[in-house]
């Protein structure tokens, strides 16, 4: 399956993270970080599990220009040429773009998926061919895909899509919706054509140059020099010097919530976003008290409901404490509510108020 040289993908790495501090820091971002213990970081497992169906050297990967050597590091498979570094934090669709005419110039024919380095699936099998399904109609039509989950329940912390109620397996998307609140979330649900906005996008790379011309032709005329500098020895001082003229907007809003030929593959491969310290407990394995660990050798007393993640071997005992998220990393111990987990932003704030900017 890995033979089709029109298969690309591009992985999305330059994230920094700061929901999952004291783990994720600004130097050392959560997707470089074993964070479920399973003795591979998130952008590695997501590197090999897109490696299944897409060439290795048509794997890119998007990053901000300072983790380039943590990404060589991490993917040794991968050369610094399938880097695509970026000089600013200029959210998702410059990125986008820049990848899309990188491919395009590579081949005209490349269909791409665009995927987070930060997410969980369990059923990884059900993932490659769900992306399989989707290159092979982005190949033979010019629509926009993305891939909606099959929501479980109201949950408040996702964008959703509405889709077309049809017979075919594939549906055209109505409308994007940002977070909404509990009420309209559970309404979504009572539909039954509304699915979470997982950030998974998959087109050809004409079709979306062709959607950024469409509404973002400002951007296209920035990036797409016209000289076939892409894959050059130019390359690297061309986006040095232009991809900071770039507007600062997401894909969703540049692209995907204006065009018409947009579509959805409803998925159901067992997706978290990794999101929150919240999310990766729900992964974890808890005891019979529901408590979760990473790393650490516990002893719980009178203790439940809670997560600890700790250097490996660290022994620790926690006793009389209820729903609540210690979390150890070098010289930094974080001891928190899981209900205030949405607190950890304006944390890592003070932190680097009174800490300086070493621990965040």
């Amino acid at each position: 399956m890995k033979n089709n040289k029109n298969y690309y993908a591009v992985i999305m790495a330059g994230g920094i993270g700061t929901r999952f501090w004291p783990i994720s820091t600004s130097k050392y971002p959560k997707q470089f970080h074993d964070v479920l213990g399973v003795g591979q970081s998130l952008i590695q497992r997501t590197f090999e599990r897109i490696n299944d169906l897409v060439p290795t050297k048509n794997i890119l990967i998007a990053t901000n220009e300072n983790y380039e050597n943590l990404v060589l590091q991490q993917l040794p498979k991968v050369k610094k040429n399938q880097l695509l570094l970026e000089p600013a934090m200029k959210n998702t669709a410059p990125c986008i773009l820049y990848a899309a005419l990188k491919i395009y110039n590579q081949n005209p024919d490349g269909v791409m998926l665009v995927a987070p380095s930060d997410h969980w699936i369990d059923d990884e099998n059900e993932f490659t061919n769900n992306i399989k399904t989707s290159f092979d109609a982005c190949l033979e039509k010019d629509i926009l895909m993305t891939l909606g989950i099959q929501p479980d329940s109201p949950n408040t912390g996702y964008g959703y899509i509405q889709f077309k109620k049809e017979a075919s397996k594939i549906k055209k998307v109505t409308n994007f919706t940002e977070k909404p609140d509990l009420e309209t979330a559970k309404k979504f649900l009572e539909n039954g054509d509304y699915l979470w906005n997982a950030g998974i996008f998959v087109w050809s790379a004409k079709s979306i140059i062709k959607a950024f011309k469409n509404f973002l032709p400002e951007m296209v005329d920035i990036l797409d020099d016209g000289n076939r500098v892409y894959n050059t020895d130019f390359e690297d001082d061309f986006i040095k010097n232009n991809y900071t003229k770039c507007k600062n907007i997401s894909i969703d809003f540049a692209i995907m919530e204006k065009a018409n030929n947009v579509h959805v593959l409803p998925v159901d491969f067992g997706w978290s976003d990794l999101g929150t310290w919240g999310s990766l407990y729900s992964k974890l394995e808890k005891d019979e008290t529901e408590n979760a660990v990473v790393g650490a050798t516990t002893i719980f007393r009178n203790a439940n409901g809670n997560m600890v993640r700790t250097q490996s071997g660290k022994k620790v005992v926690i006793q009389g404490l209820s729903d609540f998220m210690v979390i150890e990393k070098e010289d930094v111990l974080l001891i928190c509510p899981k209900k205030d987990e949405q607190d950890i932003k304006q944390i890592s704030t003070q932190v680097k108020a009174n800490f300086g900017d070493d621990f965040v």
